[in-house]
């Protein structure tokens, strides 16, 4: 894979374990529960002879040899995240977990001693701390001004605490125990019931750090309330965030981004519950849905780099501790030789006996390739919320790729864009999703936290490339209402060569209802072209907006534009449509509706068969942002007033080569002469007239039925077909 960069979250290794709690095998001392058995020796023994895991172990040694030269520091919280404070407590419980592991990996107790005197320092600083001072919700931290890191914290912190914890005297055993983990379990769960006990990623790192506090010290109750919540009733707790959070493909409620998050704690946890309570097998349930999760986080990337949807950074890739964590822990847990091929791309391992495997078996050549692949990611509990749809041209890593978001809303995550989707080519985003309006930890831009142009823009529907009705957003903007009613998808293909996704959304807007359906279609050589037929159905007169989100740089119109070149007027006052810029507007025809941009050393075409009475309008965001909190990307939106019922075409045409080195420019203009849709009884016929005459028919029925037939006439001529898609080409002039 190309292009990837490094990324710096601060996150938590796996360890193994050999030894339970009370109701099971009791161990001796105060031996490590979270590490331990042949897999520790075989660290201290082996790790030097493969080199991914001795890179490791370097890199691992370098930094917290270079903590251990700076000195002990436990400064009184102040800052929010990227202040000085957050990023010292930060680089704190990286620095006791690395010790810890260090003190395992090599026998040098000067680790062990490095980790136990930043520890005492914490059981004399945390009794003294009220609520953060920076904090500004109900989640409020302690050390960190939102809970979830104090959670992140702590499960960073109690493995590399339960690697040296043997090594320590009963004082001052006695001492960290009590005076840190003690009570900042107890903040996180019974203080703080309105966080740990609900479904969420804060919940779920929540659960993570009371329950693997429970093992190492040894205290039933504390594992029980992280499995099954504070009143141990189970109506909530770590094994319901499993059965709510993930569909049974994998595919995590919150989006792919936070897929990335969430995986985290969830396998760390579970990888220490399956050493200490192996009769609950825990990877195995659910049909193994977090093995899953681990493949399907995989799957829902292109390049490296996860699909932004919902609450996403765009520079997020596997190349990130959550994933090096994952994959070495459901390598462990299966030993599926394709998770190998993403361990050497990523570059990297864990310090950890399951790292060690992954390294021990690259070494003797037991992987295989990711087996990346066109397919349906089910969204819910049960599978019934909608998709993702992901449709690729191949293997390759810079093959295109289209991913067609029908999945219910994601919480408070989520973003208010049902039947969005987005395209990737030739190792770029090229019809694009704005993610997040976040700047991760940096303070000048409100410490880290999403910015309020999350609200006004990033969420709200017209960010995105899916239908508007009327400049508002689906659901009105209201998280709760969007949360109860999800997408229908009605079928998917990936065979041959032509993959379709086609999706039905329902009450985003009082009595609007609308069915898209995106065609990835392969035409000869050269990337494939994408169709999106989208239908709208409403019970009124209303206007509606179809945006298209872009990368690139315009070449060509084919239509007359009028550009607004003395001054900038906003497109509107709310929902989003205030921080638009109108640069033109136009009004094209069948004839004439297209527009090109190039990206990188080749061009796209976007082909319109624009509604009557349409009008086109070019903008770019960044309206209305004093605080130049936005990037400033360009759209394409058609606007039509309809009756209620109308139908919008387009086809996304990759074509041509551009070499500035060698200054030269091939097909450059568009291969495709004409586009025409009919409708019939109970179909949409959408056909395509490429040069030379040749056609590409596509005939989508209402109905997915596979045995129902169907029938129409294209060009004077009839065609039937069976079921709901079907694909017929004609020969042109000449061929």
């Amino acid at each position: 894979m190309r292009n990837i960069r490094r990324c710096a979250s601060g996150l938590v290794l796996a360890l193994m374990v050999s030894v339970a709690l009370p109701a099971m095998a009791q161990p001796s001392g105060q031996q490590p529960v979270l590490i331990g058995g042949a897999g520790l020796a075989a660290m201290r023994t082996e790790g030097a002879r493969y080199p991914m895991f001795a890179d490791e172990l370097a890199r691992v040694r370098k930094e917290v040899d270079a903590a251990m030269k700076a000195g002990i520091d436990v400064p009184v919280p102040k800052d929010p995240g990227g202040g000085r404070t957050h990023e010292q407590h930060k680089r704190n419980y990286m620095a006791i977990y690395g010790a810890g592991m260090l003190y395992r990996a090599t026998g040098d107790k000067a680790y062990a001693d490095y980790a136990r005197r930043l520890l005492l320092e914490y059981a004399k600083l945390y009794p003294t701390l009220g609520l953060h001072p920076a904090a500004k919700n109900n989640s409020a931290g302690k050390l960190f001004w939102q809970s979830l890191n104090d959670a992140v914290w702590v499960v960073y912190s109690i493995q590399g605490y339960d690697a040296i914890r043997d090594t320590l005297s009963d004082a001052d055993r006695k001492t960290i125990d009590d005076g840190v983990f003690r009570p900042m379990a107890k903040f996180i769960a019974d203080d703080q019931p309105q966080v740990f006990d609900i479904i969420h990623n804060h919940a779920t790192w929540a659960c993570a750090a009371v329950g693997m506090t429970g093992y190492v010290l040894r205290d039933q109750v504390m594992v029980e309330k992280a499995l099954k919540g504070t009143d141990r009733s189970g109506k909530v707790g770590f094994l319901k965030q499993i059965d709510q959070l993930f569909s049974p493909d994998g595919y995590y409620a919150e989006g792919p981004y936070y897929q990335r998050y969430a995986l985290q704690p969830f396998v760390v946890f579970a990888h220490a519950i399956e050493q200490n309570e192996p009769q609950r097998k825990i990877f195995e349930y659910r049909d193994g849905v977090l093995t899953k999760a681990v493949r399907a986080a995989v799957q829902l990337t292109y390049d490296g780099y996860f699909f932004p949807f919902n609450d996403a950074l765009t520079e997020k890739s596997l190349k990130t501790d959550e994933l090096y964590q994952s994959v070495a822990i459901a390598y462990g847990a299966t030993h599926d030789p394709s998770l190998l091929s993403i361990a050497r791309w990523q570059g990297r391992t864990t310090l950890t006996p399951d790292g060690l495997e992954v390294a021990r078996d690259l070494a003797a050549g037991k992987e295989k390739p990711f087996p990346y692949a066109s397919m349906l990611f089910r969204d819910g509990p049960d599978g019934d919320q909608g998709a993702i749809a992901v449709m690729r041209a191949g293997p390759g890593d810079d093959d295109e790729v289209v991913a067609v978001k029908n999945t219910a809303q994601g919480m408070g995550h989520g973003h208010y864009d049902k039947l969005n989707w987005i395209l990737y080519d030739a190792g770029r985003p090229i019809v694009t999703d704005y993610g997040a309006a976040r700047f991760l930890n940096i303070e000048a831009k409100d410490g880290g936290r999403y910015l309020k142009e999350n609200e006004t823009w990033a969420k709200q529907t017209v960010a995105h490339n899916t239908l508007v009705v009327n400049e508002t957003s689906q659901f009105d903007g209201k998280v709760k209402v969007a949360n109860t009613l999800a997408p229908r998808q009605i079928f998917f293909s990936a065979e041959g060569d032509t993959r379709i996704s086609t999706a039905e959304m329902a009450g985003a807007w009082p009595g609007v209802t609308f069915r898209r359906s995106i065609v990835q279609i392969e035409v000869g050589k050269g990337p494939p072209l994408v169709l999106d037929l989208l239908k709208v159905h409403g019970d009124k007169p209303a206007q509606y907006d179809l945006p298209l989100h872009f990368a690139g740089h315009i070449i060509d119109a084919g239509f007359p534009l009028q550009q607004n070149l003395a001054e900038r007027p906003v497109l509107g006052k709310d929902d989003g449509y205030q921080h638009l810029w109108v640069d033109a507007t136009g009004a094209p025809d069948a004839s004439n509706a297209r527009l090109t941009w190039i990206n990188g050393e080749r061009f796209y075409t976007w082909r319109m068969l624009p509604p009557a009475g349409a009008q086109v309008i070019l903008g770019e965001s960044g309206a209305n942002d004093p605080k130049f909190n936005l990037r400033r990307e360009p759209v394409l939106i058609q606007r039509v007033k309809s009756p209620g019922d109308t139908t919008f075409v387009g086809v996304l045409e990759p074509h041509g080569a551009y070499d500035p080195s060698a200054e030269t420019t091939e097909g450059s203009t568009s291969r495709i002469e004409s586009l025409r849709h009919v409708r019939t009884a109970d179909a949409d016929v959408v056909t395509l007239v490429l040069a030379g005459g040749r056609t590409v028919t596509l005939a989508i029925a209402d109905s997915a039925e596979a045995r129902a037939t169907h029938k129409a006439t294209v060009d004077g001529k009839p065609i039937s077909w069976k079921g709901h898609f079907a694909r017929f080409d004609g020969k042109g002039a000449g061929q």
